[in-house]
């Protein structure tokens, strides 16, 4: 076996969750208090991070979404690509609940909660925001953590290896035309050129990067691979967690007077994750393939890419934008939310298996 293939296989049979990954949400919660905190305290400080900008790019926070996604795209594989043809269904499956399902119903979803039932309750000078933000979060299927779910429900690993490189290969070219097409839908417009500057920098230079570190790698052997990956895996949530610090230091101000916005914002977004999940599950029952393809069908199809989505957002519409607060909403529930996915669909083995 080549070092690349040994790498794909043992990437794609997934690691355990890490201590970040696992209290994601603890985290998260945690960057909300010191976030408001800090921008409460130290507004100053705030503001001038703010302030560093080029080309109304924020470096801070482009250096951070770059630590942030680059990582994680240098475990994905798309010489795994090949194996999309071993079970064609599972894979139609996936790319029609991705594609197909997912942005329109979000675009739906959020039409109907944030623009209609919980308009009242919401700054109406920042509801097409908010709508934008759910829209950019499920625009983006999943690229690492599906991994780990997948894992968790004994998912063949070559499928969901595979099943991430295809959905990564379109993602470079259909993410901005689904956004722009989802966005004017809702009346929300956004210059091309912005958009395309986003997809350019957080999605186009990241993939491009990361593959060559990851050829890179491969070509010193797989224990520099492993050794690399195991020094690097823990930036990705870092930096994260550190753009929310700052992302909440500029939303703190809103979030106090109306702190109900982030339970409103997560109705929808819940709703997205147990329909998109359940219909790829039972889409996967229909046509025949076996439970260990409709896990990672159902999973990824469920959760997201939410670091590109929170890149996207802070770029297209700002760091105090209900967009960038949406994305981060998205974050806050994805870890509790896609457990209790993965113990439904642990569960119902047993049904599954009698279709």
């Amino acid at each position: 076996m080549s070092v690349q293939c040994e790498v794909s296989a043992k990437q794609a049979a997934g690691a355990p969750m890490s201590v970040f990954e696992r209290y994601l949400t603890l985290w998260v919660f945690l960057c909300i208090v010191a976030g408001i905190t800090l921008g409460q305290l130290l507004p100053g400080v705030a503001q001038a991070i703010g302030r560093m900008e080029v080309a109304q790019v924020n470096l801070p926070v482009g250096m951070l979404i770059w630590v942030m996604i680059i990582p994680m795209l240098v475990k994905v594989d798309f010489g795994a690509l090949h194996e999309v043809r071993q079970h064609v269904k599972g894979i139609g499956v996936t790319l029609f609940v991705n594609w197909l399902v997912k942005p329109f119903s979000m675009a739906f979803l959020g039409w109907l909660f944030i623009r209609q039932r919980f308009a009242p309750y919401l700054p109406a000078d920042q509801l097409d925001s908010y709508i934008a933000g759910l829209i950019l979060l499920a625009a983006a299927p999943c690229t690492a953590m599906v991994f780990v779910w997948s894992r968790l429900t004994g998912g063949n690993p070559l499928f969901t290896l595979s099943q991430v490189a295809l959905n990564d290969s379109i993602m470079v070219v259909a993410f901005a035309p689904l956004v722009a097409f989802l966005l004017g839908l809702s009346a929300i417009t956004v210059p091309w050129t912005t958009l395309l500057t986003s997809v350019l920098l957080y999605i186009v230079v990241p993939v491009f990067l990361a593959q060559l570190w990851r050829k890179a790698l491969l070509a010193k052997g797989l224990a520099a691979f492993d050794t690399a990956m195991a020094k690097i895996g823990p930036w990705s949530i870092t930096a994260l967690l550190a753009t929310l610090v700052l992302l909440f230091a500029f939303q703190g101000e809103a979030i106090l007077q109306q702190p109900l916005v982030i339970a409103l914002l997560a109705v929808p977004i819940l709703i997205q994750v147990f329909f998109n999940s359940a219909l790829a599950y039972w889409l996967n029952r229909a046509v025949g393939e076996k439970h260990e393809i409709a896990c990672p069908s159902a999973l990824i199809g469920a959760s997201n890419f939410f670091e590109l989505a929170v890149a996207a957002a802070i770029s297209l519409f700002g760091f105090n934008s209900g967009a960038a607060l949406a994305t981060v909403v998205g974050v806050l529930i994805e870890v509790p939310v896609m457990l209790l996915v993965v113990r439904l669909v642990n569960n119902s083995k047993a049904w599954y298996e009698r279709g």
